[in-house]
């Protein structure tokens, strides 16, 4: 085969995250209740440029982990069982129940550590974080406070990801824990509702050093932390199944001064800060974020002081609303567990994990620019969409019209390059298009690649013009179970392009000459060979689309003209 981008896909783990109406009756609502609120009680937004105030922002993500088991019990971790069906002895807390480490959570929570550039320790302990609330049957959770299992990391953000510079976020560590369960508050009733089938599963704590100073980098580190680990396979990354979540904490400070001297991970010098949970999208991560600093800025403009405390965020909302003050902070009282003993990791595992590791996503874009030929920012658009579906749609796209034209691929001056471009441009641009118009998710796509691969291919030798190609994609698009090729279509609608012949040239240049004797004039005379392109795209858009060759059309002219 003349070109094989297949080489180039590094696929994660299949899912079934297909678009559902729940998820639209979700958005849809959310954006209502944000009229409501909008319409109701309409308040002025800070921009992002918020004058001499500084923001600073630190994250924590609770990842759960792709693993077949609990972190501590031998029940089945998964998103789609019934309330209650997956619950082991130790995870309701029955009396004598005891913990048991399921190894197999640290083969993803390895491959997330290095994927974040975090140092993995060869010994990790567990500690009980101790509180009363009906999600943990336990009254505590089994967490990595002390020595958690991997370390210091480092998180590129770049203009890809949506910055204007680039931004480097440390990662203080990354600790395992288990989850709590899932409560639920039926519309209309004052019950709450416990599915215990949650509890356990395996989780990995992201805290990030507070290195972030705007809502859109923390949107962005949050979304870039989602793809990395559903890249290396760690964690399915669906946020609205409660797969990640986020914690923000905001602080605000005036520039070049130390706040109020607080600090935190490390990091001195900073306003009082705020917590704002259980974010569970990138939009409620921004918004959230701006929310709070503008909260924050015109708390501290009008004299008054900022107090450490939790704070909520309800989607469509404006403002972020008090759950609880610092004298309502828990202890936790942490303490390491009597029942379980340290995590020793060997470095041959972690090394053994890190040769299969997939690669890194800058890596993986930049050969989708080289092998394809397309823009950067085009090519982390296919690297993201679709759990790679499209990219792979593309790739074996790609490789369908390089074998189909592969006799003329030296004769018309064409190369793997020109068509990756032209299918990924296809793909992203046109067929894009489609699905948006009619309201379709990349799934429902019902146009198969040998479809896109023929319409392609015609379309680079020139057999057929652009407006005809996308006349084909459309009418395939619409009318799938017609069963009609691209070739049918072709010639029932007689869009096959005739080129000209040389007769037909010389005809068409000598009319287009007759017509403009000043350019004629400023060729021969004046040496003005400039005027020759002038000629050649004329002559293009006289003739019919495509029939017109730009290198031939401009040996005509000069022939006819008689230049050397």
């Amino acid at each position: 085969m003349f070109c094989n981008f297949r080489r180039l896909l590094l696929r994660p783990l299949q899912t079934d995250a297909i678009p559902t109406p729940l998820r639209k009756r979700l958005k849809d609502e959310a954006k209502r209740r944000k009229q409501d609120v909008r319409a109701k009680a309409p308040s002025p937004e800070l921009g992002d440029d918020i004058g001499g105030w500084e923001l600073t922002v630190g994250i924590e993500i609770h990842a759960r982990l792709n693993t077949e088991r609990k972190l501590f019990s031998s029940s089945y971790s998964t998103n789609t069982s019934e309330p209650n069906e997956n619950v082991a002895h130790f995870d309701a807390a029955l009396p004598g129940a005891q913990p048991h480490f399921s190894v197999s959570a640290l083969i993803p929570a390895i491959r997330a550590a290095l994927a974040l550039g975090c140092r993995v320790q060869r010994k990790s302990a567990w500690d009980r974080k101790h509180y009363f609330y009906q999600d943990q049957p336990n009254g505590y959770q089994i967490s990595q406070y002390y020595e958690p299992f991997a370390l210091s990391g480092t998180l590129p953000l770049l203009p890809a990801d949506g910055l204007t510079e680039p931004e480097f976020i440390g990662i203080k560590q990354i600790q395992l824990e288990q989850d709590t369960a899932k409560t639920t508050n039926p519309p209309g009733t004052s019950q709450y509702l416990i599915d215990y089938s949650r509890v356990g599963a395996p989780l990995i704590e992201i805290i990030s050093l507070p290195q972030i100073h705007s809502p859109s980098a923390a949107a962005a580190f949050v979304r870039k932390v989602r793809d990395i680990l559903k890249h290396v396979d760690a964690c399915e990354g669906n946020m609205e199944s409660g797969d990640l979540r986020a914690d923000v904490n905001v602080s605000v400070r005036r520039k070049g001064t130390s706040g109020t001297g607080m600090g935190y991970a490390g990091v001195k010098g900073l306003g009082t800060r705020t917590e704002i949970k259980n974010l569970n999208s990138f939009k409620a991560v921004e918004d959230a974020v701006r929310a709070e600093r503008d909260r924050q800025v015109q708390v501290l403009e009008a004299g008054g002081v900022i107090e450490g405390e939790t704070r909520g965020w309800t989607v469509g909302g404006t403002e972020t609303t008090r759950l609880r003050g610092k004298e309502g902070e828990v202890d936790y009282r942490y303490m390491p567990d009597p029942d379980l003993g340290p995590v020793w990791i060997d470095e041959k595992l972690v090394e053994d994990l890190r040769e299969t590791m997939p690669e890194q996503s800058e890596d993986t874009v930049g050969r989708i620019v080289e092998d394809f030929g397309i823009s950067e920012k085009d090519a982390w658009t296919l690297f993201s969409l679709d759990d790679g579906e499209r990219l792979e749609y593309v790739a074996e796209t790609t490789a369908k019209v390089c074998q189909s034209i592969s006799p003329r691929i030296k004769e018309d001056g064409l190369d793997q390059r020109k068509v990756g471009k032209t299918v990924a441009n296809w793909t992203l641009h046109e067929i894009g298009g489609l699905l948006t118009t009619a309201n379709m998710s990349w799934y429902d796509l019902l146009v198969a690649s040998d479809d896109l691969a023929a319409i392609v291919s015609h379309l680079l030798l020139r057999q057929i013009t652009g407006r005809s190609a996308k006349q084909l994609l459309q009418t395939i698009f619409e009318n799938r179970s017609s069963g009609k090729t691209v070739e049918n279509l072709i010639e029932e609608g007689n869009l096959r392009l005739r080129p000209m012949d040389d007769v037909e040239y010389e005809t068409l240049a000598r009319t287009i000459m007759d017509e403009h004797p000043d350019a004629v004039a400023a060729i021969k005379d004046k040496n003005q060979r400039g005027k020759v392109m002038f000629f050649v795209g004329q002559m293009m858009r006289r003739a019919d689309e495509g029939t017109v060759e730009a290198d031939k059309a401009k040996i005509v002219i000069e022939k006819l003209l008689q230049l050397p």
